[in-house]
């Protein structure tokens, strides 16, 4: 049970949700499910909000906690693999922050 995490656009012309509309902007996949079994052992309140069953919509301003946690988990991170992967998430988290209507979505199987 995998978590990619999506770089998404929201698209939206007018006021009703119906015309709304998300497009994946860049993606990186959880191969392995390294990043869900990192969230489900992580003891940091967003990460173990992660659920490998369902997904978890991200918007920009809550990407400062979100880099800070990445980052604290990367900073212990021993393995090169999941360390790789780590800075793959937080460059879509950084690059949320610097763009109007998206969100990083934590998308389970």
């Amino acid at each position: 049970m995998g978590v990619d995490v999506v770089l998404a656009r929201v698209e939206q012309r007018g006021s009703s949700p119906k015309r709304r509309r998300v497009r994946q902007v860049d993606v990186v996949p959880d191969k392995g499910d390294r990043f869900a079994h990192l969230c489900a052992s992580s003891a940091l309140p967003m990460l173990s909000r992660v659920d490998p069953y369902t997904t978890l919509v991200l918007t920009p301003q809550e990407m400062e906690q979100f880099i800070a946690e990445v980052g604290s988990e990367l900073a212990r991170e021993e393995d090169p693999e999941v360390a790789e992967l780590l800075k793959d998430v937080l460059r879509l988290a950084r690059k949320c922050t610097h763009q109007p209507r998206a969100e990083v979505r934590l998308e389970g199987d």
